[in-house]
């Protein structure tokens, strides 16, 4: 017998050192992008200041403004929760709000209810539509913002008139306030709005571009003298810087699970893809057409599949089923032989009475072998066979 080459080896029968060749490029990749987070986390771990930080010397930071004021008597403090921001606010103090549109909704009303009518003032850098309408009631946020940078005054404000022209374009606005100072406009529409205290000498100044307040800006035009005439006009400041890690500044109510933050066109795309995905698969597992045989890769005797058949058979202990496959086998024989249809080989009253005429014998025996129950163990079994060989031998004999 002709042995078979040995098959290639399958992903089930693969190695650890074939896995391993396989895969090391992917590992690679994956540890060559962690040591690149790890090593700009390690750069910037000591950027502790942002933009609009009076702490920070950065091209967007504000410290040189934090220091002309401090050599005008200004002190400056540095809050970063609403709660802290709310108890500085008085009429000795000015409250600017850095970033206002990352508070909350309710925040917002409270940081307005604590500086309305405190006396204080309170500077509000580009607020959006939200947060402008909430701690600046009256004034709108136009959508367009202003195309120009540097913009004049063209208002009776007395600090604007001072400080001339400055980079104020940024946020637009409108106000129904009709006391209230509309200036450095941009198409008609002010970049800089301040609105007096109805209860009080307190007033809100909204700023639509943070740029008079940065350090590589505040030597440009008339920024400087705008951001000083702005911020110091009471003898502190405080600098309130929200963020996101603010506790104070969000509300168990206002929580949002990670689906709701998610835009509801990236959800719509996602359910586009799993169809997709389901469609591809359907059409991958449609049958490509007839089953197609495929050539052993050895040529097995018929002899030894019989034999192994046989010891599957005897293993199992199956004598009934050894015995019916050689009854079987041996009545599709004799039945051509006799004059009977193959057809009906499984049929006594037909192929016994057949066999009866071509021998020498009784009906009743043909019909114990040909048809009988199944032998009670091996020898009995082997007897059957014998007999079976020695019937067709007999009835093939001319």
């Amino acid at each position: 017998m002709t042995t078979a080459p040995t098959p290639p080896a399958t992903p089930a029968s693969r190695t650890a050192r074939q896995v391993w060749t396989r895969s090391r490029g992917v590992v690679l990749a994956f540890a060559l992008l962690l040591a690149g987070a790890a090593v700009l986390a390690t750069l910037r771990s000591d950027a502790r200041h942002h933009a609009l930080d009076p702490r920070s010397g950065d091209p967007y930071g504000s410290r040189a403004v934090a220091e002309l004021l401090a050599d005008h008597g200004v002190s400056t403090r540095v809050v970063t929760t609403t709660t802290e921001a709310r108890a500085a606010s008085g009429p000795d103090a000015t409250l600017l709000v850095a970033a206002p549109d990352l508070l909350t909704e309710h925040r917002r009303r409270e940081l307005r209810s604590a500086t309305a009518g405190s006396g204080g003032r309170t500077v509000l850098v580009a607020p959006g539509a939200r947060s402008v309408e909430a701690l600046a009631p009256g004034v709108t946020a136009a959508p367009a913002t202003s195309r120009t940078s540097t913009l004049a005054p063209d208002c009776a404000l007395p600090a604007a008139q001072r400080a001339g022209s400055a980079d104020t374009g940024g946020i637009r606005y409108t106000t129904t306030r009709r006391d209230a100072d509309e200036c450095y406009p941009s198409n008609r529409l002010a970049t800089l709005i301040r609105v007096p205290d109805t209860t009080g000498d307190g007033d809100t100044v909204v700023l639509g571009a943070p740029d008079i307040f940065h350090n590589d800006r505040l030597d440009e035009q008339g920024n400087a003298s705008l951001a000083l005439q702005l911020l110091g006009s009471r003898p502190h400041l405080v600098w309130y810087l929200p963020s996101l890690s603010d506790t104070s500044a969000a509300d168990q109510d206002e929580e949002k699970s990670f689906f709701d933050l998610i835009p509801s066109g990236w959800l719509w795309g996602t359910l586009q893809l799993f169809v997709a995905a389901a469609l591809a698969a359907l059409w991958r597992a449609r049958r490509l057409g007839p089953l197609v045989p495929e050539e052993l890769p050895v040529a097995v005797r018929a002899s030894e599949t019989v034999e192994g058949r046989a010891r599957l058979y005897r293993r199992a202990d199956a004598r009934d089923r050894a015995a019916t496959a050689l009854r079987s086998a041996t009545r599709t024989r004799l039945a051509p032989l006799a004059g009977v249809p193959v057809a009906r080989a499984h049929t006594p009253e037909t192929l016994v009475p057949a066999l009866s005429t071509h021998l020498d014998g009784d009906g009743q025996s043909l019909h114990s072998l040909l048809f009988g129950p199944p032998p009670a163990d091996d020898t009995g079994l082997i007897t059957l066979a014998d007999r079976l060989d020695a019937l067709e031998r007999e009835v093939r004999r001319p």
